[in-house]
């Protein structure tokens, strides 16, 4: 059985340092763990250690994960940060202290769904910036608060703003500026204080270090740096944060050397993919055929897309092709010591962590050692 093996010390380490980076620049941030798609079990090992304690909040855009959290641990502050949709409201009022919003109607049910459990929900309101994904646009922003500060049982706690998600926009320092600009306009005006100025996240924590972004920039929601050690804005390890705290290791069902060409006619029905297109198939049918190891591994395209969410560890490992639950990789001339039942190491991006703790058929396990290349098993 494939398993994701979760490095629980490095994990905690990663935590801390960004708490210790933000605290630095005296900012505010939510852990945001959607990427562990409400397991439980990592869950209450994250949210159980002292480091979470001193976070803004953790979040998250599924409620069916909020709900583990509160199961765990009903003090610990949570935010839903995606809007909501209509039929969810009392839902979020159960799970989420606060919500993103963009929606009056929406923020109206919820304010409806508060009252009737004699609650408070805040709600941060996003501010579309030019993402052109969720967020009100800018020139309707005043009538937009001026209707929800009316609400009796919300409390508009923040304004906020998501960029560099869909589309990729920039989060330049003249676009952050113009969400505190926002804020300012909307304290005088409506003589409210607005606590949070959410723009940040994993892609802006680059620019907080080098002093790229607005002061009036004051909460952060982070999840890619905290669990993978990596900012979007470079792809790159930021800081000295650890990139190694999920390894996806899979078993090897077969070992053979093959030739690199497959034999017979090619047609559609293949439901497959491959890393060679017909094109190229017909290139190579033209020399002899290469011989050369190939496993075949215990997952396929329902567990994790191999081209582009998971990567071998050894680097002379590449890829061959894939199906619904089974994906070969050309391990060279020899078969390296391995032998079936090994399992090899893959380093996961942040989409195939996400999709690997979905999925039901691949193990999770906490770690306290960092894994090798492969894992050399014994069998009966």
């Amino acid at each position: 059985m494939s398993i994701l093996k979760i490095n629980k010390n490095d994990l905690i380490k990663n935590i801390r340092k960004v708490d210790g980076f933000m605290k630095k620049y005296n900012k505010q941030w939510s852990l945001v763990v959607k990427v562990l798609g409400g397991h439980k079990e990592v869950l209450n090992f994250i949210l159980k250690n002292e480091a979470v304690k001193s976070l803004y909040s953790v979040a998250d855009s599924r409620l069916s994960s909020l709900r583990v959290v509160k199961e765990i641990d009903p003090a610990i502050r949570t935010m839903y940060i995606k809007p909501p949709i209509l039929s969810s409201v009392k839902n979020v009022i159960k799970y989420a202290d606060i919500s993103l919003n963009t929606s009056q109607t929406t923020i109206e049910h919820l304010n409806s769904a508060a009252k009737a459990v004699g609650k408070i929900h805040k709600v941060i309101i996003m501010i579309e910036l030019g993402e052109l994904r969720e967020g009100i646009l800018r020139e309707n922003t005043v009538q937009f608060y001026s209707e929800i500060f009316n609400l009796s049982n919300i409390e508009v706690v923040g304004i906020g703003t998501n960029l560099g998600c869909m589309y990729g926009v920039e989060p330049t320092y003249n676009k952050l500026m113009q969400l505190c600009l926002y804020r300012e306009l909307l304290q005088v005006k409506f003589k409210r204080d607005i606590e949070l100025v959410s723009g940040g996240s994993s892609i802006t924590l680059p620019l907080l270090k080098n002093r790229g972004i607005p002061s009036g920039v004051n909460h952060f929601r982070i999840g890619e740096a905290a669990f993978l050690g990596t900012s979007p804005y470079d792809n790159k390890k930021f800081m000295n944060l650890s990139t190694d705290i999920f390894s996806f290791f899979a078993d090897i069902i077969e070992l053979e050397k093959k030739p690199d060409i497959p034999e017979g006619k090619i047609g559609d029905a293949a439901v497959g993919h491959t890393s060679l297109d017909p094109d190229a198939i017909k290139k190579k049918k033209s020399r002899r055929p290469k011989k050369h190891y190939r496993a075949i591994l215990d997952f396929g395209t329902l567990d994790v897309n191999p081209v582009e969410d998971i990567f071998p560890v050894k680097k002379d490992i590449k890829f061959v092709g894939t199906t619904s639950d089974m994906t070969v990789f050309d391990i060279g001339d020899s078969r390296g010591g391995l032998k079936v039942g090994d399992a090899i190491r893959f380093k996961p991006t942040y989409m195939g962590v996400a999709r690997i703790m979905l999925c039901k058929y691949v193990g999770k396990e906490l770690v306290e050692t960092r894994p090798k290349e492969h894992i050399k098993r014994k069998h009966p």
